[in-house]
């Protein structure tokens, strides 16, 4: 088992922009991942086996719902540190780092901001602390890039609502407790409901023979006449703008965590190249590598200041869903480029699982398309711009 040494690169002096308790938080995540993550995560995606013994770390660290206030569980912390978190779980695996993503934006953020303060008090500490694992449901067989074409839906009974449908691409499902389910009521208004474990008519089977986030457990939510009871409905926002609320939570984390997964990328080839002599000389003195590597730190430095910015716009309430969306694009298509260029540095060995190089580069294949395909993000910008939809 080889070490972890992984160094962060920070080419334009970024820690100056950061509090001492973002550094903190982020040497506190690093420290965890290096110790946790790093010995077993290549033998974890090798098997397609999701680490559960990991769960109970994450929530020691504050990776489940670092944002969320005290009084419900959470750590309380601003933007900016829920997206360090993210990066350095990232740094670690996508998959690891999607676990925690979907419990904080997409599980905990929508009951905090449209639960009531009861489904608050009954959900958010048991989520924060791991003892309680949750999931999203919003893709659909048909229905991916187009979330408002749903067709599951539920009908009032008068004591209960009765759910039908099916979601799939699911995060957790296969061992979630509670899942955030999107819905249309009768009148076609979409709804979000907490489905629980254990409601007849809920199975959650597992999506096998992945090639891409093979350390995260996917799967599918079927729901066959499911009687969820009436104040498991969140009240407090309807509509298709309701998850993707959640979704823009999601995706900023996503921009922070595919840092995360370029800086390790770039780490190991620099280590590499600085190593292995070809023609008497470490080809890291070589033009080529030089040019890889150069333009690596230099996509990095600019992803690293464009999530920076952006949380600062978070943390003052300003951004906008079409700035997050492209930093979602911009930041994740920069890792899958430095992750392809990191392999070729590497030769031979970039494709083996003694480096972390094509674990990233597969995982980011999934991160490329959830959250928002990388094409609906850049007609998202395209709109923006020109006040024109193209979708």
């Amino acid at each position: 088992m080889k070490p972890d040494l992984f160094q962060s690169p920070d080419y334009y002096n970024l820690d100056e922009l950061l509090s001492d308790e973002h550094k903190m938080v982020r040497d506190a995540t690093r420290e965890w991942v290096k110790r946790e993550v790093s010995p077993i995560i290549e033998e974890a995606a090798q098997e397609a086996k999701f680490p559960k013994q990991l769960i109970n770390g994450l929530a020691e660290i504050g990776a489940f719902g670092p944002y969320i206030p005290e009084e419900y569980g959470g750590a309380g912390l601003d933007q900016i540190s829920y997206g360090l978190i993210m990066q350095e779980i990232e740094r670690g695996d996508s998959g690891i780092r999607s676990t925690a993503s979907v419990q904080s934006s997409l599980v905990m953020y929508p009951i905090f901001k449209y639960g009531t303060e009861e489904q608050r008090k009954k959900y958010l500490p048991k989520l924060a602390s791991g003892e309680m694992i949750g999931c999203f449901g919003l893709t659909e067989p048909d229905f991916g890039s187009n979330p408002g074409g749903m067709v599951t839906n539920f009908k009032d009974k008068g004591d209960h609502y009765l759910l039908n449908g099916a979601k799939m691409w699911i995060s957790n499902s296969p061992f979630a407790d509670i899942a955030i389910v999107w819905a249309k009521n009768e009148e076609g208004r979409i709804h979000g409901l907490i489905v629980e474990r254990g409601m007849k008519g809920l199975s959650t089977p597992e999506t096998h023979n992945k090639w891409s986030l093979r350390a995260s457990a996917t799967g599918e939510l079927i729901f066959d006449n499911v009687k969820v009871p009436k104040e498991n409905l969140m009240p407090n926002k309807s509509g298709l703008g309701a998850p993707l609320g959640c979704l823009d939570s999601a995706r900023y984390g996503i921009a922070w965590g595919a840092i995360g997964a370029a800086m390790d990328c770039y780490d190991t080839a620099l280590r590499y190249a600085q190593e292995r002599i070809q023609f008497d000389k470490p080809i890291a003195s070589k033009q080529l590598q030089q040019k890889k590597l150069a333009e690596m730190i230099t996509e990095i430095t600019k992803a690293q200041l464009m999530a920076w910015r952006l949380g600062v716009l978070r943390n003052e309430g300003k951004a906008t869903s079409a700035q997050i969306s492209m930093a979602k694009r911009n930041n994740v298509e920069m890792a899958i480029k430095i992750a392809r260029e990191a392999r070729q540095i590497l030769g031979g060995m970039g494709i083996t699982g003694e480096y972390s190089i094509m674990r990233h580069m597969m995982n980011l294949e999934s991160v490329i398309t959830y959250e928002g395909t990388h094409d609906i993000h850049l007609l998202i910008t395209g709109m923006d711009i020109t006040g024109h939809a193209a979708f």
